[in-house]
């Protein structure tokens, strides 16, 4: 192959990449900031005197035209939809049953499910599908986004390995291939992709614990949890947890009152689930019934004194109330009687405070002194602050009610009610989409632009809804880098850069060709697209095997296509991938982060894909 010349354009591309990467791992600014700062320095380049622009003034903001980036708008609609007519918490359920509780075994389904789910549709689209469903999981079991989002989003990306219509370089494989090479089945690949994404997910079951973020750094939920609980220890002296115990058929506290078991122990039944109803915040007159689970809110000793004594199973963490009792949904808050309540003369007994407002009152602090002994029988006056254990959606409530002033402001506001009488309309707009992607040649975003608009038109989001349910950070994060992709092509520097690799390549072993073949696809996947770099290196790796079979090496150019094919897919080390740059502002994640959880994942990738390519073919 003729080597490429060097030009002023290239030199300028290979700068541009140079300031790109800085300004990612150093994030001096923000990430979004920093692509849009290098979409303007692509532009600014038409001004440099005797310097040809390297992306034609018409395609310079194509990134915000993409069919890339209009899936993603769609998709977060069709998301945010489905979420909101309740299929998503359904799902949660559904997997939460299979996987437990565990982090492992919950990232391993998540991520297994996301995986096998690419292998009929775009891995974008299934990583924004599942969003909604991995919040769910990540709130109802307390394991932090940051602890799930990289996996799932890896997964995603593997699973485009699985079916040659599962990832774009894989659509492209037959048509790039010259027409004298035998094209590859639908399910050739099929067996590379699943060793692939068993080794993703076994990758994050041993190593997780190392290469993700710590759980402490990035839970949003967790910090605020550990804040509230530092506030009400230091000012009322509240250092509760809850637990969950499970009522045996010989446990004393059969037949038990709530009210009547909190007052012998100085503990608090904040929820009670008898086999057949869940209620969170039980009155006071409730029977506690054999076989059924208490969530009880008080010391530890007091909460393992009360299990010991009535033949209880204390458990280590939550399970029937794992939910209902996670800070996403419940905690300790602060309300105020303010004059002219009518609560004031009320006792806590004769209000039915549980009942009627889903409080369980832990303390009163009135003026200097703190209350919490028989408070069922204290009389509210006006400027009593009460500290109760509620949830949220109720908290919400009593923003409105003048018989309260809600002191707490920084709780997690509970998102619209899901519309359950929606399901199946965001159902039918999620198949209407899904169908024109896989049976029709429309392009990928108009096929999910339409499942965006059935959302709208059937009444499961209204267009506001629609709007807040895009990251309009990942929007321009792509919107930026996509011409940095193409000023690549257009300047001539992706060419340059693969053609002088390979030919320095030279005269060494086939596997020794493949890898390093392997390591430029990957390289140029992180900056010019998983789509430029097959259209760019497909060519040019078929001819570079038939130059190799014409100097005695035993290259197989169907092999070398399919490695460009599958190599592309091997998009871990930056956010610069559409799944990368989807989870990069809900995971809080920093481009460190990528380099953490991609840096030996790529390399694994590497090896285990060359070995089963070559093994099979």
């Amino acid at each position: 192959m003729d080597n490429v010349a060097l030009t002023a354009e290239i030199l300028i591309v290979f700068g541009l990449l140079g300031l790109t990467i800085l300004l990612f791992v150093t994030e001096i600014v923000r990430i979004d900031i920093g692509a849009l700062i290098i979409l303007f320095l692509i532009g600014m380049v038409r001004l440099i005197p005797g310097i040809e622009p390297i992306v034609p003034a018409e395609e310079l903001f194509s990134g915000l035209s993409s069919n890339a980036v209009v899936a993603i708008i769609a998709v977060m609609i069709i998301g945010s939809g489905l979420d909101r007519a309740g299929v998503m918490t359904r799902i949660a359920r559904l997997i939460l049953r299979f996987a437990g509780r565990t982090e492992q075994r919950v990232m391993a389904v998540l991520a297994g499910a996301v995986g096998l789910i690419t292998s009929f549709m775009q891995n974008i689209g299934a990583a924004a599908l599942f969003m909604p469903v991995l919040n769910r999981v990540s709130g109802d079991v307390g394991i932090p986004r940051s602890r799930l989002l990289i996996p799932m989003g890896f997964a995603a990306i593997t699973g485009g390995t699985l079916t040659l219509v599962a990832s774009s370089p894989l659509i492209l494989l037959n048509d790039l291939m010259p027409d004298d090479l035998e094209d590859f089945g639908l399910f050739d690949v099929t067996p590379i992709g699943l060793a692939l994404l068993a080794m993703v997910i076994a990758y994050f079951w041993l190593l997780g614990r190392w290469v993700l973020p710590k759980a402490p750094d990035t839970s949003r939920d967790a910090s605020r949890a550990r804040s509230t609980s530092d506030y009400f220890k230091d000012l009322y002296g509240i250092d509760y947890a809850i637990r969950e115990v499970r009522v045996g058929d010989r446990s004393r506290l059969a037949g038990t009152s709530i009210g009547a078991f909190e007052k012998e122990y100085g503990v608090f039944v904040i929820g009670l689930d008898d086999g057949d109803e869940l209620l969170i915040e039980p009155p006071r007159d409730a029977e506690i019934a054999a076989g059924g689970n208490l969530a009880i809110l008080g010391p530890i000793r007091d909460i393992e004194t009360a299990s010991d004594r009535n033949h209880t199973e204390l458990r280590d963490g939550l399970d029937a109330f794992a939910r209902s009792m996670s800070p996403r949904h419940s905690g300790i808050a602060e309300l105020i009687i303010p004059p002219g309540s009518t609560l004031i003369g009320e006792s806590i007994g004769e209000l039915h405070m549980r009942q009627a407002y889903g409080l369980t009152v832990l303390r009163i602090q009135r003026g200097n002194d703190v209350l919490h002994d028989d408070l069922s029988e204290v009389e509210f006056q006006a400027g009593d602050t009460l500290v109760v254990h509620t949830r949220w959606e109720r908290l919400m409530e009593l923003e409105e009610d003048r018989d309260f002033i809600v002191m707490t402001s920084r709780y997690p506001k509970p998102k619209v009610p899901e519309a359950p009488c929606k399901v199946w309309p965001a159902l039918a707009s999620t198949a209407v989409a899904l169908g024109l992607v896989l049976f029709s040649d429309l392009s990928l975003a108009l096929a999910l632009l339409g499942g965006a608009l059935g959302m709208v038109l059937t009444g499961v989001l209204s267009m506001d809804d629609a709007y807040r349910a895009v990251s309009w950070k990942t929007v321009f994060l792509l919107a930026g880098l996509i011409p940095l992709g193409l000023a690549a092509q257009h300047s001539g520097a992706a060419e340059w850069i693969a053609v002088n690799g390979m030919n320095l390549i030279g005269d060494v072993p086939v596997w020794v060709m493949q890898a390093l073949l392997f390591l430029l696809v990957t390289f140029f996947t992180l900056f010019i697209s998983n789509i430029g770099a097959t259209v760019l290196l497909v060519p040019l790796s078929v001819s570079f095997a038939l130059v190799a079979q014409g100097n005695g090496i035993d290259a197989d150019p169907r092999v070398f296509a399919l490695i460009v094919a599958i190599a592309a897919s091997n998009a871990f080390l930056l956010p610069t991938h559409q799944v990368n740059a989807l989870i990069l502002d809900p995971g809080g994640y920093r481009v460190i982060d990528f380099l953490r959880a991609g840096g030996v994942l790529t390399l694994l990738y590497l090896v285990v894909a060359l070995l089963v390519i070559n093994l099979l073919f």
